[in-house]
């Protein structure tokens, strides 16, 4: 298959970017919620901002990705 090491890598890239997704999130999340419930009006822009971090996972998975298929 691969070398071991890539494949802890890969698994490292990933979970680095879940965790990043999960502790951005709490925050923004938070903090949205507050916003949500003062100015009901801005549901549409605190969402945006709570799924911002989403990209961080996605990165994370495509690296992996990238790291076992042996494209770099």
């Amino acid at each position: 298959m691969t070398d071991p090491q890539l494949a802890i890598a890969a698994g490292i890239a990933i979970a680095g970017g879940l965790i990043g997704t999960g502790m951005a999130q709490s925050g923004i999340g938070a903090a949205g919620m507050g916003i949500y419930a003062e100015k009901p009006e801005l549901f549409g822009r605190v969402l945006f901002f709570f799924v911002i971090p989403e990209t961080l996972w996605i990165i994370g998975f495509v690296l992996g990705i990238i790291l076992l298929l042996g494209i770099l």
